[in-house]
């Protein structure tokens, strides 16, 4: 179901703005199996130059094109922002970008395996947005979320969770329940919780691409600087394990 809606939760008008964050999900699904091996590429050799590190701790931001940085230059996305600002605060630490344009808790939940390598300490769950532009049940986003949670921790992986937040229009039943998806999941599985991923940023169209749904490069500056208090946690979560010698 692709719902076109008059205004968005918060307050902008957007008649004509796609019905997705990103591609349309059948182009997604058509460029997969090749998007599939390149990613791959792309957090091994990451991850190879990290292991001459010793300690780097490697994380992997598993989201939608708000992870991907949709039309954005790689460098600017968010994965690349945050390991940026992570580096600069003497942290010693890799961010890989397995943001799929379009992709739903579901469809990030088929993915989970070749998205988050061996190897991986934490990952950015970054999943929702789309679910909730398409009118997805929340019951079922809930547990696709779920299930990539309960996937994560059997790996020992620690987990931030991003959370979003539903349309007003879609009703109070509707925002009701997809807004406590995310509280609701973090606090039952001990996780991290970032309560908002486009906090800050919603209400300045400065930030925002002309579509009033990605932000820009600015936008995903302003997202890694309020997200940076959980990161740092994430980090010392994962630094308080027992960790294999390389």
């Amino acid at each position: 179901m692709r719902i076109v809606a008059g205004v968005c939760w918060w307050g902008r008008s957007w008649w004509g703005a796609p019905g997705s964050y990103g591609k349309r999900r059948g182009d997604v699904q058509r460029l997969a199996p090749g998007f599939a091996l390149a990613l791959i590429g792309l957090v091994l050799i990451g991850w190879g130059g990290a292991a001459a590190a010793g300690d780097t701790i490697k994380i992997v931001a598993l989201g939608d094109s708000l992870t991907a940085g949709y039309q954005l230059p790689a460098s600017a996305a968010f994965p690349s922002q945050l390991e940026k600002a992570l580096n600069e605060k003497g942290l010693a630490v890799t961010v890989a970008n397995a943001g799929v344009s379009g992709d739903t808790a579901s469809g990030g939940l088929a993915r989970l395996d070749w998205s988050v390598p061996e190897g991986t300490d934490a990952v950015i769950v970054e999943l929702g947005a789309n679910d909730m532009l398409r009118g997805v049940d929340p019951k079922v986003t809930r547990k696709a979320l779920e299930d990539i949670v309960r996937r994560l921790k059997a790996r020992n992986i620690e987990v931030l969770l991003c959370g979003m937040q539903a349309q007003r229009n879609l009703g109070p039943d509707y925002a009701r329940a997809f807004d406590a998806i995310y509280p609701e999941l973090a606090a039952a599985n001990g996780l991290i919780l970032y309560p908002f991923f486009l906090e800050g940023i919603v209400t300045d169209p400065k930030l925002n691409q002309s579509d009033g749904l990605h932000p820009t490069a600015a936008g995903v500056g302003v997202i890694v600087e309020r997200i940076m208090p959980k990161m740092e946690e994430l980090i010392a979560r994962v630094k308080a394990k027992p960790r294999p010698k390389s």
